[in-house]
């Protein structure tokens, strides 16, 4: 669930602290840029966990603060494909039912991949699984708080940066505001229905 990753990155420091211990510092910048942040085709990052190299610091005309190149290993949630995790229902609609790992809620089980026969209460606004027994059928609904265990079948990584409007839109005079998308969605697989009986 949680990976080691490499990354080199140029820290600025300003000269109000430089009295601080270098090593404090570069952390708490890296930590400030990076943390609870996805970095495209990497994951979300958590926190930083050591300095492996710190390069020479340099000063610019104009700038009165230090520029260090610095290499670092940062810990990063990206589970692997397959990967069996935990986690709460956030909520249910129609696209399928969404959970939650506390930190982490761009987490999607569409209808396909629930226990099947499924469908979807429109009244409770909560998946059904159809579970048959030999005393016939019982319906399980999957409600919202209820803990839930999920194979990783998917992911989906979305580049959210800035750009530029474009000359189609720059046209137009409509107010729409673009739809947000999460930069990092897991597509997983219910294992094993957080479900409570009708009745």
């Amino acid at each position: 669930m949680f990976v080691l990753v490499e990354m080199v990155d140029t820290v600025r420091i300003p000269p109000w602290q430089f009295e601080r211990k270098l090593n404090d510092s570069i952390a708490e910048e890296l930590n400030k840029k990076l943390a609870n942040k996805v970095v495209y085709n990497v994951g979300l990052c958590i926190c930083l966990f050591d300095i492996t190299k710190l390069e020479d610091a340099y000063v610019f005309p104009g700038d009165g603060a230090s520029h260090t190149k610095v290499h670092f290993r940062y810990v990063v949630f990206h589970p692997f494909l397959d990967e069996i995790l935990i986690g709460k229902i956030k909520g249910c609609s129609p696209e399928g039912v969404h959970v939650s790992l506390g930190f982490f809620d761009d987490i999607l089980i569409p209808p396909e991949s629930l226990q099947q026969p499924a469908k979807f209460d429109e009244a409770e606004q909560v998946w059904v699984w159809e579970y048959e027994t030999e005393e016939g059928a019982h319906d399980l609904y999957m409600d919202t708080g209820e803990e839930i265990r999920f194979r990783v079948v998917d992911e989906s990584f979305v580049d959210t940066s800035p750009t530029g409007p474009s000359s189609a839109e720059a046209t137009s005079s409509s107010e729409e505001l673009p739809k947000k998308e999460a930069p990092y969605t897991l597509v997983v697989r219910d294992l094993e229905g957080a479900a409570r009986t009708a009745g």
